[in-house]
């Protein structure tokens, strides 16, 4: 299995945490979980970091069972529609999105 995670690295303007939030779960994460072949959609809000690092707003986490499949999804429309819908998200955020792809090496519960 393999994690796709968009980074946003950044601030939520000042306020507007809510619409953020809000914007996420109405707007953008029903079509995240439409696009094809994802098995797992998570987003993680930042509630603290260690001192000195960059602040994190927002960390979507996607995943899929191989490349072809995560390939597949992000040569989707409904990809191509929610790149659209994310400019209202941006527009509530000053930073950067970086993608980062990752190999799933170990799964479960810690009581797994």
């Amino acid at each position: 299995m393999i994690v796709r995670q968009a980074l946003f690295e950044g601030s939520i303007h000042p306020g507007r945490e809510d619409a953020f939030r809000a914007y996420v779960k109405t707007e953008l994460l029903p079509m995240w979980r439409c696009f094809p072949g994802v098995r797992e959609v998570r987003v993680l809000h930042e509630r603290d970091r260690d001192a000195g690092l960059p602040e994190v707003a927002m960390v979507l986490s996607m995943a899929f069972d191989d490349a072809d499949a995560l390939q597949a999804a992000l040569d989707s429309p409904v990809r191509h529609d929610s790149r659209e819908v994310t400019k209202g998200l941006l527009a509530m955020f000053d930073g950067r999105v970086r993608h980062h792809v990752f190999d799933l090496a170990h799964g479960g519960t810690a009581d797994a």
